[in-house]
């Protein structure tokens, strides 16, 4: 597995963010957005973290290249204060162990926040890499739900979770 660490999302990722919005990266999660809808979440990504806009973060390895995003953000799922998941990876870093050196780095963000018991990720049941990054990074599977996104539009996901606070 290649060295990861993770930086928080500044001003100068709006480029990473359009380099992430192709329809092989965004193939699982409702497909690319329009230019205004990725200015819009870049602009969210830059004035977290909060309940719109999260806990953003750039990829990046060694040398500096910035090569994906991952966060996490506040929800309640089934009744109960947990923190959400996401991350993308640029098509031409992926299958290099990059996502789930990235996604325990966000998990140890999470956890140092101290307010909530339960980090969990909704990959599609469709989606084998995303689901890998999961058990790989020491998630759980508690099995399939549907799951709304983008916003209006429903899809079968895996819940994945993972304790925050021992």
């Amino acid at each position: 597995m290649t060295e990861v660490r993770i930086e928080r999302w500044s001003s100068d990722d709006l480029e990473l963010l359009r380099q992430l919005n192709t329809p092989e990266v965004r193939q699982h999660t409702g497909g690319p957005e329009t230019d205004e809808q990725v200015l819009a979440r870049h602009e969210r990504y830059l004035r977290g973290p909060g309940p719109r806009s999260g806990n953003m973060f750039a990829v990046v390895l060694p040398d500096g290249a910035k090569v994906g995003s991952v966060g996490y953000w506040p929800r309640e799922w089934r009744g109960e204060p947990v923190y959400e998941m996401g991350w993308a990876v640029l098509p031409a870093y992926q299958g290099r162990g990059l996502a789930t050196g990235a996604v325990r780095a966000v998990i140890v963000a999470a956890a140092a926040h101290g307010d909530r018991r339960y980090a969990h990720a909704y990959p599609s049941v469709d989606n084998p890499a995303s689901n890998a990054v999961c058990r790989k990074a020491g998630l759980v599977l508690l099995g399939e739900t549907e799951f709304e996104y983008p916003p209006g539009h429903l899809m079968r996901s895996n819940d994945w979770r993972i304790e925050l606070r021992k």
